[in-house]
C-alpha cells in the first residue's frame, strides 16, 4: 500500500506531499530531467498580447487551478518565454 493511514493528524495531502518529496529526491539522484509541461492552449497568446489577467483566466479554465496557483504558473511562463514585462 503506497499511502498509509498515519492517524487523524496525517491528512491525505500530507501523505501525497511526502511521496512527491521522495520522488523528487529519486529523480534528482538518478539525474533525470523532467521536461516542463506545455502551456495550456491560449495562455501564451494572451501573454504575447499583453493580457496577463486573461492569461490567468485561460490557465484556470484549462487546468482547474486556483487563483494563486494560476497566477504563479502564468508568471513563470512569462518569465520563461520573456513575455509580459
Amino acid at each position: 500500500m503506497l499511502l498509509r493511514s498515519g492517524g487523524p493528524d496525517r491528512s491525505l495531502s500530507a501523505q501525497l506531499a511526502a511521496v512527491e518529496r521522495k520522488l523528487d529526491l529519486i529523480i534528482a539522484h538518478l539525474g533525470i530531467e523532467v521536461p516542463e509541461p506545455p502551456a495550456p492552449a491560449g495562455v501564451l497568446e494572451e501573454l504575447q498580447a499583453g493580457r496577463k489577467i486573461q492569461a490567468i483566466k485561460v490557465y484556470r479554465e484549462a487546468t482547474g487551478a486556483g487563483l494563486n496557483e494560476a497566477k504563479d504558473a502564468v508568471e513563470a511562463l512569462a518569465a520563461r518565454y520573456g513575455l509580459g514585462r
